[in-house]
């Protein structure tokens, strides 16, 4: 076996760990290899960005497709030491920790807005009503695209050398975190992003997922077929969180958790409050 082949192979099963399926047809090219080698970075270095990295990262969400080329996303970047402390500190007192160690380490802190406040503004400067975005499928598209840059730009940060970490806890404090950064009606943080250097004497290693045939459905979906992967996947997971010192969890119990227990949520019970009060009615 070739060093190219017995790379591949080793991304492979750090990607879908040892006992699982793997595909076996991959067509590897450089953007493959660097979508599959992404982590989660939670240690950062107290080092600062490079100059122009939020830009390159801009440039690259800007690229991602967005519904009708409406461009219905904002990005607020927070780098003001200040005040990302105070939305950690906001954030730590809806989780059962006493503060969040990522978003204090790493330089930035990335807010991603689902915005129709500009689509909004410009109606209302036409003399109508955009009454449109009234309705669930505006939230959703403005979602969605956020999303979409979002990715495209995290991609962007790992060419660089860069990590970073998604935060869908900023949803558990949607309100107080409109406020601190001045978020005009129609707009709203669907979630963060931490960025920075990561530290590699703490950085994690690739977190397993599920076998193809868990996802993948041809066709049609194909109910139930996930149960005959569980097994393996557990095993995996269960792996990844021994290799790193991680607490005693299964997948099941946390899927279970998730669809259970309002401490999961963390807050965010009263999210469709906030995302109306916002103005956005999801009719």
């Amino acid at each position: 076996m070739t060093d190219r082949k017995a790379e591949q192979r080793s991304l492979l099963e750090a990607r879908y760990g040892a006992a699982q399926q793997k595909p076996d047809n991959i067509i590897w090219t450089p953007q493959v290899e660097a979508l599959l080698r992404h982590k989660s970075v939670r240690t950062f270095l107290a080092d600062a960005l490079p100059d122009g990295s939020i830009e390159t990262m801009v440039a690259a969400a800007q690229s991602a497709s967005n519904s009708s080329a409406l461009n219905q996303w904002s990005l607020v970047a927070v780098t003001d030491v200040e005040l990302k402390q105070r939305i950690s500190d906001t954030v730590a007192r809806s989780v059962p920790v006493a503060r969040i160690p990522w978003i204090e380490e790493a330089p930035a802190l990335l807010l991603w807005v689902a915005d129709l406040s500009r689509g909004a503004e410009i109606t209302k400067d036409a003399g109508k009503e955009p009454f449109v975005f009234d309705y669930l499928d505006s939230f959703l598209m403005a979602s969605i695209d956020a999303a979409l840059a979002a990715q495209n730009a995290a991609v962007a940060a790992e060419s660089m050398g860069l990590g970073i970490v998604y935060l869908g806890v900023m949803r558990n404090i949607a309100k107080e975190v409109a406020e601190m950064i001045h978020l005009p009606s129609h707009s709203f943080v669907t979630f963060g992003m931490a960025v920075g250097w990561p530290d590699a004497t703490r950085t994690s290693c690739i977190r397993p997922r599920p076998a193809q045939p868990m996802v993948l459905h041809h066709n049609r979906y194909d109910h139930g077929s996930y149960r005959a992967y569980l097994k393996d996947y557990e095993e995996a997971y269960q792996t990844f969180r021994v290799s790193q010192n991680m607490s005693a969890k299964t997948w099941l119990g946390s899927v279970i958790e998730s669809a259970t227990s309002m401490e999961y949520l963390g807050g965010r019970m009263k999210l469709r409050e906030t995302v109306s009060e916002r103005g956005f009615k999801l009719k």
